[in-house]
């Protein structure tokens, strides 16, 4: 696979950084988890490729694609706790049964918490793109 592949996977993962920043500023607190869910998802999708060498798994499983990359053990625990606070957010964001009970439990504050933690998350990704 080739740089502009990853470099596909970063652009995505940067513009879904930035609709998620949109998505707070207009109080869409929904899709402020699902974009940061996003977010995550493509760069490690990157970094799959990067690694891999190969296309990156058809999955939306951020769980599994850490694992894949041998990164579980590497994140700290708050890392881990952002990949799990954001799994249910990619799913239940997409089905109206779910919407109104996720849309209780997102206040601005937490989709602040979570835009802060998926940007430092992002960013320590970006780094070991570079590293390798």
């Amino acid at each position: 696979m080739s740089e502009k592949t990853i470099q596909y996977w970063v652009d995505l993962s940067n513009y879904d950084l930035e609709t998620a920043d949109a998505m707070l500023k207009t109080k869409r607190f929904l899709y402020v988890g699902f974009m940061a869910h996003q977010t995550i998802e493509k760069i490690l999708k990157a970094y799959f490729v990067k690694i891999r060498d190969e296309v990156p798994l058809y999955t939306h499983n951020l769980l599994i694609l850490a694992e894949k990359l041998e990164l579980l053990d590497r994140l700290s625990e708050n890392q881990m706790s952002l990949l799990e606070k954001l799994m249910p957010l990619n799913i239940e964001a997409r089905y109206p049964k779910y919407k109104e009970e996720l849309l209780k439990s997102l206040t601005h504050e937490k989709c602040e918490a979570i835009l802060k933690e998926t940007k430092e998350l992002q960013k320590w990704i970006k780094k070991k793109l570079k590293q390798n």
